[in-house]
Parts: C-alpha cells; sequence; structure tokens
C-alpha cells in the first residue's frame, strides 16, 4: 500500500523527519552559544518553526487521525488521504523558513496562511470523523478541541506578526504566539494523548479516574493563569499558575502510577517513553516554580541567562515533548502499517509482533540516551554558575548531552525507517492460506 494511502503515518513519518533535520540548526546554535558567538536569530527562527510546526504539530496532527477509527466505507465522504492538505502544510513550513531565512516577512505570512489552511483542513476532517466514530462525552473530547483551537489562535497571532500590524504590542502578541502554540496545544494535546494511551499500552483500566479529571481540569487552567502572567509580566501570577500546573500534574502523574503499579511490566519503548515523559512534566513544573521564585527578588539569588532559559526550555521540550513522540510513534505506527498492509485479522498479529519487537529493541539505550542527555543540558547550564563559557567542563557537558540526545535520536530514527521497509512475509503468508485450503478440502 502506498504511503499516501495511510495519511497519519505519513504526517508521523515526515515529522520526525523535520525533528531530524531541525536538530542540525539546533546544534549549531547550541554550539555556538557555547562557545560566545551566537548565531544569527534566522538559525533560531528555523530551529523553532521546524520543530513545533513541521516536527511536533504534524505528528500530533497526524496522531489524531491515527486514533480516530476509520469510518466504514459505506458511509465515508471524506477521502482516505489528504495529499493537499499535506504539501500545503510542508510546502508552507518551507515557504516560511525561506522568509526567515531572507527576512521576506510578506513570504512568512503567505506561507503561514499556507499552514493555516492545511491546519484547518486536517481540524475539520478530525471533526467530521469523530462526530461518526467515537462514543466520548463532551468531557473527554472538550480537551482536544481546547489545544486545536489553541493552536489556530497562536498561528493567527503569528500571521499578526509577520504582517506587522502590532508594532506598538508586538511582545505581548510574540508572547501570545509562542505560549498558544506550546503550552496551549502542545503540552494539552500531548497531557491527554499520554492520559488515553498509556493504560491502553498496559492494557489495564485506569484507576483513580476522578483524581485524574480534577487533574486535567487544573493543567488547562494553570496554562491560562501562566499565560496571563507573562501577558502581565507579573511573576506572582507565574507563581500561582506554577501551583496549580503543579497540583494538576502530581494528581494526573498519581492516577498514571497507580494504574502502572497494578499491570504487568511489558518493557516496551512506548510505555517507558510514555512514563518517563509523565516524569519529566512534573519536574519543569518544579523547575519553572524555581526560576520564577529566583526571579522575584530584587537580587536573584542565582543569574538567569539565555543559556539558563535554553537548557529549561529544552528539558521541557525534549524530556516531556519528545519522550512523549517516540513513545506515542513507538506504539501506534506499528498497529497502523499492521492494518494498513494486512486486511486479515489473524495473519496480521504475527507481522504487528515483529514490528513490535523491533521497535523495542534497544530501547533501553535509546531512553536511557535521550533521558541523560537532556538532564545533561541542565548540568550544563549549572556549571556555568561555577565555570567560565571556556572551561573544560562546559565542552566536555555540551557535546556529551549533544552525543547522547543524537544517539537517541538517530537509532530510534533507523529503527523507524527499518519497521516501514520491513514487509509482510509473502512466503509465510501463502504457507498459511496452504494450510487453509487444505483444512477446507
Amino acid at each position: 500500500m502506498p504511503m499516501f494511502a495511510i495519511p497519519s503515518l505519513t504526517f508521523c513519518v515526515t515529522g520526525f523527519s523535520w525533528l531530524v533535520l531541525a536538530s542540525i540548526p539546533g546544534i549549531a546554535a547550541m554550539v555556538g552559544l557555547v562557545h560566545g558567538t551566537p548565531l544569527p536569530s534566522w538559525v533560531r527562527a528555523l530551529h523553532v518553526h521546524a520543530v513545533l510546526v513541521g516536527g511536533v504539530t504534524q505528528i500530533i496532527l497526524g496522531g489524531f487521525i491515527l486514533m480516530i477509527p476509520s469510518p466504514s466505507s459505506a458511509n465515508r465522504k471524506e477521502a482516505d488521504s489528504h495529499p493537499l492538505t499535506f504539501w500545503m502544510m510542508n510546502g508552507g513550513l518551507i515557504g516560511m523558513l525561506v522568509g526567515f531565512w531572507l527576512h521576506w516577512y510578506v513570504v512568512v505570512s503567505v506561507a503561514g496562511f499556507a499552514v493555516i489552511a492545511a491546519f484547518l483542513s486536517v481540524i475539520y476532517s478530525i471533526w467530521i470523523r469523530a462526530s461518526r466514530t467515537w462514543k466520548f462525552s463532551i468531557k473527554d473530547a472538550w480537551y482536544y478541541a481546547l489545544s486545536l483551537f489553541c493552536l489556530v489562535g497562536g498561528s493567527v497571532c503569528g500571521e499578526i506578526m509577520a504582517l506587522g500590524f502590532v508594532q506598538e504590542s508586538y511582545g505581548y502578541v510574540r508572547l501570545a504566539h509562542i505560549h498558544l502554540v506550546v503550552l496551549g496545544f502542545v503540552v494539552l494535546a500531548i497531557i491527554e494523548i499520554v492520559h488515553h494511551l498509556l493504560p491502553t499500552v498496559w492494557n489495564r483500566p485506569r484507576l483513580s479516574p476522578n483524581l485524574a479529571q480534577i487533574g486535567t481540569i487544573l493543567i488547562p487552567i494553570g496554562v491560562a493563569v501562566l499565560i496571563g502572567g507573562f501577558l502581565n509580566s507579573s511573576v506572582r501570577i507565574e507563581l500561582a499558575a506554577g501551583a496549580v500546573l503543579f497540583m494538576g500534574g502530581i494528581l494526573w502523574t498519581g492516577s498514571l502510577f497507580r494504574t502502572w503499579l497494578t499491570s504487568t511490566p511489558t518493557n516496551s519503548a512506548a510505555s517507558d517513553h510514555l512514563f518517563v515523559s509523565a516524569f519529566f512534566l512534573i519536574f519543569t513544573i518544579m523547575l519553572g516554580g524555581l526560576v520564577g521564585a529566583n526571579n522575584l527578588a530584587d537580587h536573584p539569588l542565582l543569574p538567569y541567562g539565555r543559556l539558563h532559559l535554553v537548557a529549561y526550555t529544552h528539558m521541557a521540550f525534549i524530556g516531556f515533548v519528545m519522550n512523549a513522540v517516540m513513545g506515542a510513534c513507538s506504539y501506534l505506527i506499528p498497529i497502523i502499517l499492521a492494518n494498513g498492509r494486512i486486511s486479515n485479522h489473524k495473519k496480521r498479529g504475527p507481522y504487528l509482533d515483529q514490528l513490535t519487537t523491533m521497535m523495542n529493541r534497544w530501547s533501553t539505550v535509546q531512553i536511557a540516551a535521550l533521558s541523560l542527555g537532556t538532564m545533561g543540558l541542565g548540568l550544563l547550564a549549572a556549571l556555568t554558575w561555577n565555570v567560565p563559557l571556556a572551561s573544560i567542563y562546559i565542552r566536555i557537558a555540551t557535546w556529551t548531552s549533544l552525543v547522547l540526545l543524537m544517539t537517541s535520536l538517530v537509532l530510534f530514527s533507523v529503527k523507524l525507517t527499518s519497521i516501514i521497509a520491513k514487509k509482510p512475509d509473502t512466503l509465510r503468508a501463502g504457507q498459511i492460506s496452504t494450510d487453509e485450503l487444505k483444512l477446507t478440502a
């Protein structure tokens, strides 16, 4: 089956390819910052937009389509594939990156409209499919709806910036653009995906659902208050939001932890990545509170510069977001490949087991490298409080962290490529068919 006949797989694989490509300017910017020779601002713009738009957003939207069962062919009105949407999203992103590189913000705005149109097309498709196939009540669906609303709202703020409509309040619109997309869409969407996916991976019913529900209500409230604190430049509001987020995160993670305690250990890449991501969420919320408390004083106890901000944001992004993305892909992509390539349910099982086994290989190394590399960035930032940037310790921490992160990324990329290239064993399928014919005779 051609890849474009499986829209969710196309979006997910292309999104991960963007993440790999975006790591190159990210590494260059990090090395330049540590060496005291920061790169031009457009390099950071390329890195951030390639990661968020081409990578994470594309994977999440493809994952939404992947998790919604396809309606029966008799009732299906929408197409199985979305080639126009796919090319609008990725072509628009390329246009945005070229515009940032050449400082042609008219090109950025035009390409941004194409990306927003692609987002709306996917959201419309998700809504139509969900309304026909899901049995969720409004208490389950509102979380996804809120995250998608934040995606569109944050993207519109980006368009307003690119068109230059808000010169006087540019900083506020920029804050709204960043935090609506990152906190409102990426964080909320991943929290809900992990919330529904982990019990499925563990094959256990969710324990303490009431606690989890309270937690998932508190988290978006905390995100809204936090964005308000950023817009008002109020550290006290930000700290209050952090307390709400921490309480919601503890309740949400506690429910997952109780479910994990009653489940049979699977030692799978999917469950381990998703579970680690939940704890990175709590850890980064705690760090955010400490950063806010440090900035509350007239004379901060510890200096907080650009390198510390980069380390903190990447601990949140890589530790929480990347672990969740890699975990969800490890579980869902083998399923969609098996379902797309083998129609017979009985014959599909052995093939799915093969793909899952391939994804679980070297999972301990993969998860440990990603987690240790992420923590290494925090250690790198902490070292600058005691040693100069030119110190050998800074260089060792920098390259060790980058090598660990790239090891995990390359290992996952190789496994993802391998399972996509792994075709069903046609000889074995033929033997099964022959045996079935003999039994029938």
